[in-house]
């Protein structure tokens, strides 16, 4: 192995006390892959093996913790006891390869589709639709906020039972957390919104929920993540001074790591007047030496990811990467880092062991992923 990817190797424990054996994660994925109960299916499992041998932890993709806050066709599900042996597999499958096994948990507000859900209803902190053409939600109500605090809870529950090594609580990419945290979704006038401290309200008590399960039910360490995405770009929306005011929040929580979900690891705001500064570096610079922060996107070689642990930020977490070459680690350490495949070929699916609902996708997003014939 080439020295200057060392560091890359370099075991890690975080703050709960789980070492892992490296610095690399694999990011959270949506797969589309499970059974219409949400249950694992042997394709995933599959898809999951062929990834985690090298990766000191995996991100599962986002499991829902109640059937109205379903986001996604073939979705794993984590609302109920009877997933508790489908959420195990997957854990014993991740964990068979030497990797920690965290589990995402999931509500997706405003942007669960409504054919998905029980009711056909969507959810929100207010009635406010994501655009002119998305279903406008339904304000929650006191009990419906309980009732999906509790809802996180009891999925981390089942996550401990199921034997994975931790949890990923997703308040990123627009879903239900994050709509409580933006001025664009949060018009709520009680104490769940209005002033950014009251919009912080509901994703900090989720965060309280988690840990105190944890405490509760973990017999032994126990990874507890947070995903954040640091600016919208509606207006009203989140902007960079909001992040950099909740992650100093999340910063006294009892939690293992904060994961800055951006396109690009190097790219500055889009809002605010300094462009120039990576938002993860300004976000480690704030609250780094209290919490670590794992950084993401579009870091495709072990030079790049090398560079950006130059800034400091101790973890890195790879999707698309792993997608194209799921071998990546293993490729770095036996030095053949030149066979590392940074495309994806049409006719490499079986190889690449992608189920079929995820190629689809794949093949279908133009510009994700830079698709070969």
């Amino acid at each position: 192995m080439n020295q200057k990817y060392e560091k890359i190797f370099q075991p890690y424990i975080f703050p709960s006390g789980v070492e892992v054996k490296n610095r690399i994660m694999m990011a959270p994925m949506t797969t589309y892959s499970s059974d219409d109960q949400g249950v694992v299916t042997d394709d995933e499992l599959a898809y999951y093996a062929e990834r985690s041998a090298g990766v000191g932890a995996v991100v599962t993709a986002c499991a829902y913790v109640s059937a109205g806050g379903k986001g996604f066709p073939g979705q794993l599900g984590a609302d109920d006891d009877f997933f508790i042996p489908s959420l195990r597999k997957l854990a014993e499958t991740i964990q068979s390869n030497g990797s920690k096994a965290i589990l995402q948990i999931y509500h997706g507000g405003r942007q669960s589709p409504p054919e998905l859900l029980p009711d056909n209803q969507p959810v929100s902190a207010s009635a406010i639709a994501s655009s002119e053409e998305a279903p406008v939600p339904r304000e929650m109500n006191e009990d419906e906020i309980q009732d999906v605090i509790k809802a996180f809870g009891e999925a981390t529950r089942r996550a401990i039972e199921a034997g994975f090594d931790g949890v990923e609580i997703h308040g990123a990419n627009t879903y239900l957390l994050q709509q409580f945290f933006s001025p664009h979704s949060n018009r709520r006038t009680d104490k769940w919104g209005g002033t950014l401290g009251k919009r912080l309200i509901f994703p900090l008590t989720i965060v309280n929920e988690v840990e105190r399960t944890v405490a509760e039910h973990a017999e032994k360490p126990f990874i507890i993540g947070y995903r954040l995405s640091p600016e919208e770009g509606s207006n009203p929306g989140i902007t960079l001074d909001d992040t950099i005011q909740f992650v100093d929040r999340l910063a006294n929580q009892n939690l293992d790591y904060l994961h800055i979900s951006v396109g690009h690891f190097w790219n500055g705001s889009f809002r605010e007047s300094d462009r120039t500064k990576s938002r993860i570096v300004k976000i480690y610079d704030k609250v780094g030496n209290r919490i670590p922060v794992v950084g993401v996107g579009s870091l495709h070689t072990p030079d790049e990811v090398a560079e950006a642990m130059e800034t400091g930020v101790p973890f890195i977490a790879l999707g698309r990467e792993l997608l194209m070459e799921p071998h990546w680690i293993e490729k770095i350490r036996s030095g053949k880092e030149a066979e590392i495949r940074t495309t994806l070929s049409k006719k490499d699916q079986d190889e690449l062991v992608i189920p079929d609902p995820l190629w689809e996708k794949l093949i279908g997003i133009k510009g994700w992923l830079p698709v070969v014939e």
